[in-house]
């Protein structure tokens, strides 16, 4: 008989563990999201919860304090039923976990997740950690109550599983952890098929960095090449060795002539690894400024970093006008470029004269800002060395569309909307203020400043925040950084009355729904993802 109850027991703790695991695991959705947002940095992911505002650790200890009374609540009251009170028990537990995962659902990541094959295999490595860890807890409780013999504790023994969603955090961690054990060697040969594939190709590559305008100048080189050659890129903001595979992997490169890989770095090195998988004939360099000066530490480390893809060049590099200081001996031929004069950007467009092998053509470009005359310039002097006619170039320019999030302009209701969401960078929040100045009628921003800029950020925030001064709203969101912009657009002379903060995007647009009149432009500067 006591062969039957101990096995008895154990198919009930085994039961309970896997009714645990799928618990929290679907639990850990959103918080799964932000770890892939973090590029599955476990230490990253505990920074982001311990953030002012964040709630995800208070929102799970909220959720495991109300299964702990609820469970001992019922247990007590089932407590005629000796032993089975603790089964019966478990049912808040159900009942509030279930409201727990409903309302979870409820909260959006800015940033989605997106269920990549990776993100599927961490659920599944998930859900036995969490199997596991329930497990043990339940056996080692069960022990307890047997060894101990005290009928108070007998009923209330499972109580103490509550814990699990405290610890939940640490749980995904460690699952994300065990994860690399599989995908660190994975992606080696994931990354290593795609470069003996680019290897074995007769594509021209060109390979693009810099601090900012990467994206934008690629998807404007590609419409331009466009105009001769088959073009491939990398998808959307894809810049590191996975993005490249992935663009690389899932394509025939038969069907194509040019392969256009953005190349994006927080570190000296990353640069080169992405060389390596696919070195460049040609390079574009955009501009150097302080992002991602938190990883990189200083300016010298991004101007080296940058230039590694120089040394990688095996035909020739062009380089943005404004880096003439950061490079000088540059080990590849080169061509700094300033292809670009006469610059009128207004709210409906962009006219500039482009000047290559000694013609001049005046461009129209639907795309705002004078920054992005210097990108169309950049990848005219490419396009125009890879054989690209004048011509072409000038009608490529004038059919370019906007890009997604940076400096898209939409209007709904007599209202523009200037969506830079994916801008980051203090040059580019310049320009983008240049923009929205252009404009008339009444002019307002949302932002939450710049990120990721070190030892720079209170000050460059600072310096932000002053030209703010003189719109007609601002509304600064979050708590990251939004003492030094508010500091520097008072000491400018901002109106206090025009300057608003709210806590989320959400309360931001919101609140523009109050003000908000025909013929206003609103400007939605950086759109922090949530790992912010």
């Amino acid at each position: 008989m006591g062969i039957f109850i101990s096995v008895g027991r154990t198919v009930e703790c085994i039961v309970m563990a896997l009714c645990f695991g799928a618990l929290l695991t679907m639990s850990s959705t959103k918080l799964l999201g932000a770890l892939q947002g973090c590029n599955y940095s476990g230490k990253k992911l505990l920074r982001w919860a311990r953030k002012r505002n964040n709630m995800s650790f208070e929102r799970l200890a909220l959720l495991g304090m109300l299964c702990a009374l609820s469970s001992a609540i019922v247990s007590l009251c089932f407590s005629f039923a000796g032993q089975w009170a603790a089964v019966i028990g478990l049912i808040p537990y159900a009942v509030f976990f279930g409201a727990f995962i409903y309302a979870d659902g409820k909260i959006a990541l800015r940033v989605p997740a997106v269920r990549t094959r990776r993100f599927r295999r961490l659920e599944v490595v998930l859900f036995f950690v969490c199997a596991v860890a329930s497990y043990i807890i339940i056996t080692l409780l069960n022990f307890a109550a047997e060894a101990w013999g005290k009928r108070l504790f007998l009923i209330l023994r499972y109580v103490p599983l509550a814990i699990l969603p405290v610890i939940l955090l640490l749980l995904i961690c460690l699952a994300n952890a065990l994860s690399k054990i599989y995908e660190v060697p994975h992606n080696r040969t994931y990354i290593k098929r795609a470069k003996e594939k680019l290897s074995s190709s007769s594509l021209t590559v060109v390979g693009i960095t810099g601090s900012y305008g990467k994206t934008s100048t690629k998807n404007i080189l590609a419409a331009i090449l466009g105009k001769k050659y088959r073009v491939l890129t990398t998808p959307r903001s894809h810049n590191t060795p996975i993005g490249i595979a992935l663009a690389v992997n899932a394509n025939d490169l038969s069907s194509f002539d040019v392969f256009i890989a953005e190349m994006g770095a927080r570190n000296v090195g990353d640069i080169a690894e992405l060389c390596d998988i696919c070195p460049p004939d040609y390079s574009l360099l955009t501009g150097i400024c302080a992002q991602h000066l938190e990883t990189f530490e200083s300016i010298d480390n991004i101007i080296k970093a940058k230039g590694e893809i120089l040394s990688a060049t095996r035909k020739k590099a062009f380089i943005a006008g404004d880096c003439r200081e950061y490079f000088k001996d540059i080990p590849c031929p080169f061509e700094f470029c300033d292809c670009v004069s006469d610059i009128q950007a207004g709210c409906d467009g962009t006219d500039f004269t482009l000047t290559l092998g000694g013609e001049s053509v005046r461009v129209h470009t639907r795309l705002l800002g004078a920054h992005c005359a210097r990108n169309i310039g950049l990848a005219a002097r490419l396009a125009f060395e890879m054989g690209v006619g004048l011509e072409d170039i000038a009608a490529a320019a004038e059919e370019l569309n906007f890009v997604e999030h940076r400096l898209q302009l939409t209007q709904s209701n007599g209202i523009n909307i200037l969506d830079d969401g994916y801008n980051a960078n203090i040059k580019g929040a310049r320009a983008a203020l240049e923009v929205l100045r252009a404009f008339p009628g009444r002019k307002l921003i949302v932002t939450p400043g710049i990120v990721e800029l070190g030892i720079l950020e209170e000050q460059e925030n600072r310096q932000f925040g002053g030209l703010l001064a003189g719109l007609n709203l601002v509304i600064l969101v979050g708590d990251t950084l939004v003492s030094p912009v508010k500091e520097g657009y008072l000491e400018a002379g901002g109106d206090p009355e025009k300057l608003l903060v709210r806590e989320t995007l959400k309360d931001a647009q919101a609140e523009l729904k109050k003000v908000l009149e025909r013929g206003d432009t609103v400007l939605f500067l950086n759109d922090l993802p949530d790992i912010y």
